[in-house]
């Protein structure tokens, strides 16, 4: 979005971007999640000086793998957004500043140039779950065969053995057998 075209204290705003125009084709096999429907931003951009703030609504569908049993599942997103953007600063700053409250809400623009493809893909970064899950009572896959426990069963021993005392138990049963 060229910054130089926003005029108006307030601007509306109101973007439909198809997936790959937010992924990036070079980008799109890295990525932890894909998107599976165009993602929508509707908001307001407001200026003051050469500071802009972002508040928007972004809503789009992810595709992720579940972390027990590693299917793909769809992950509705409905993301509030609300960010203050100011030029970039020039010179190399201090990697290890303290940052402040304020901080965690402001972007950089850089050449009057505000890139959303790149805020929309930190935004669903910082909302994908720590563990994405299916369902809440997924099953996983067996440990021992990789079979789907949430789609069949499979023959494999569940209970599980420390090999630590896999001595003892050898002792045990040989006391056993004799």
């Amino acid at each position: 979005m060229d910054l130089r075209k926003v005029t108006a204290p307030e601007t509306p705003l109101d973007y439909q971007f198809a997936p790959a125009d937010v992924t990036g084709e070079k980008d799109a096999e890295k990525e932890e999640y894909r998107i599976v429907e165009d993602v929508r931003l509707q908001g307001r951009l407001s200026k003051k000086d050469d500071r802009y703030q972002l508040k928007a609504d972004v809503r789009t569908v992810l595709e992720l793998a579940c972390g027990r049993c590693l299917e793909p599942f769809r992950l509705p997103l409905d993301l509030q957004v609300e960010l203050t953007y100011q030029p970039q600063p020039s010179g190399s700053e201090d990697p290890d500043v303290e940052l402040a409250e304020e901080d965690l809400s402001t972007s950089y623009y850089r050449d009057h140039v505000l890139d959303l493809g790149e805020m929309l893909r930190e935004q669903f970064y910082l909302a994908l779950p720590m563990r994405p899950l299916c369902r809440d009572d997924c099953k996983g896959l067996c440990p021992h065969c990789g079979t789907n426990l949430n789609t069949g069963t499979c023959a494999c021993d569940a209970r599980w053995q420390d090999p630590r005392l896999a001595g003892l138990q050898a002792f045990l049963n040989k006391k056993t057998d004799g």
